[in-house]
């Protein structure tokens, strides 16, 4: 029993772009996937946390490297002793 696909297919849309729509408009805000997980940490772990989003909202970033974090800790004043 070989089926065959129907002659006529509907259009692929890419709906990966910004907005959802080719040419859309960005959207207007950023999907946070963490947005609680801050409340059990100390004073300055929830500061390194909230730079850490920071720096990942600014450049749009889902991940960082070893090297974006170091750059994050430093910027907060902290030194290698």
């Amino acid at each position: 029993m070989n089926q065959e696909a129907p002659a006529t297919t509907a259009p692929f849309i890419d709906r990966r772009g910004q907005g959802g729509q080719p040419g859309g408009d960005p959207p207007v805000f950023e999907r946070r996937q963490f947005t609680n997980s801050h409340e059990g940490l100390s004073p300055g772990a929830q500061e390194l946390a909230q730079a850490i989003d920071q720096y990942k909202l600014r450049n749009r970033r889902r991940f960082i490297t070893y090297e974006e974090m170091y750059e994050i800790i430093t910027a907060l004043g902290y030194s290698q002793t």
